[in-house]
């Protein structure tokens, strides 16, 4: 008998704590093993910290080989690998001395190649001086194309994955360049999109190029069996732009106290004010619910888009943040019971693992 898809929180919560996240760590682990080995130091270093502090990304992102059924661990494979890549990239740009939008997108790059099994390798580190990684980025972009060169039906996905990555990797460049030079980069590009996203504001549809959800679900579904032209449409329309919106703001609201520190940008800080916020965070949860209900195994989806907001609001940061106990109310009470469950469930889980470590 075939995997099937779940559509109710707890066997879906089963499945993840006891088929998904183990994987997910195994992965990981091995990952982790050929970063430590990584010549450099600089690389090393953010490539080591870059799983041992978003771990809980990869732990997100695998929920979606559940849509894979059968083939779950090759989705699991493909999901931490690209994860892997993209939490690295953010990593070094974000800790570099380098300010150089042509290194910047020739790291990302590599996350375009990942996208695209016939694409050759390129010299990812030829705009910086740190260069020597042992081949862990080259290795993490050849685990991602042999899965998807392995995946039947990938070419009717494989523009959308590839559009949403350059969404992805266009973002990389402009919000890690010379402080003064972020926002007007930023709302110039934004005006290329703004036909196409006219209830948007420029930081919100930055924070919608900036999830990686859309990819997952498009290379799962394809893992499946079950892709097709009009699904592969149906799947980037569904999650672009307010599901992958909200996941980003959500991250961006987590790490508001952090980014203050480090100086790095958040999207959130451009609200006028608290209230303000609020209510565009409310109005994202009521589009990403409009917006998932044409898919398959809508109630899937569903849980997940409950799930990140659960996931998010439970985070031990979120004590540092000014007036959070009004605004996680507000959202939990917006996204449904099941958001509330996924609160508590994080809550302890996050509460055993510590105890565990």
């Amino acid at each position: 008998m075939g995997e099937r898809v779940p559509t109710h929180a707890f066997p879906l919560m089963v499945r993840v704590y006891k088929q998904v996240f183990p994987y997910v760590h195994k992965q990981l682990n091995l990952w982790r093993k050929k970063a430590e080995a990584i010549p450099n130091q600089e690389l090393k270093a953010q490539a080591v910290a870059s799983i041992k502090l978003k771990t809980f990304h990869c732990e997100g992102g695998g929920i979606y080989s559940l849509l894979a059924k059968e083939n779950w661990r090759e989705a699991v494979q493909f999901i931490v690998a690209y994860q892997t890549i993209s939490d690295y990239l953010d990593n070094l740009c974000d800790r570099s001395t380098s300010m150089d939008p042509q290194d910047f997108r020739m790291l990302h790059h590599s996350m375009t190649d990942a996208l695209n099994p016939s694409n050759e390798l390129k010299d990812y580190y030829y705009y910086r001086d740190d260069k020597d990684d042992g081949g862990y980025l080259n290795s993490l972009v050849l685990t991602c194309q042999k899965v998807l060169r392995n995946a039947q039906d990938y070419h009717k996905a494989q523009s959308y994955t590839t559009q949403l990555g350059c969404l992805y990797n266009d973002l990389q460049v402009h919000k890690h360049v010379r402080e003064e030079e972020r926002i007007p980069r930023l709302k110039n590009w934004f005006e290329h999109y703004q036909k196409e996203c006219p209830h948007l504001e420029w930081y919100e549809f930055s924070a919608c190029t900036g999830s990686t959800l859309g990819i997952f679900c498009l290379v799962s579904y394809t893992l499946s069996g079950d892709m097709t032209d009009q699904l592969a449409e149906r799947i980037t329309c569904s999650y672009f732009p307010y599901m992958q919106g909200l996941h980003i703001l959500l991250d961006y609201y987590i790490d508001q106290e952090e980014d203050a520190k480090e100086g790095d940008l958040n999207f959130c800080a451009y609200y006028e004010h608290e209230e303000l916020m609020r209510e565009r965070f409310v109005y994202f949860v009521e589009q990403t619910n409009r917006s998932i209900k044409s898919l398959p195994h809508p109630s899937f989806h569903e849980m997940i888009h409950e799930g990140l907001v659960g996931l998010y609001l439970a985070d031990h940061k979120v004590k540092t943040i000014n007036q959070a106990k009004g605004f996680v109310k507000s959202l939990l009470r917006a996204s449904g019971k099941k958001a509330t469950f996924f609160y508590f469930n994080t809550k302890m889980y996050n509460k055993l693992r510590a105890i565990q470590s």
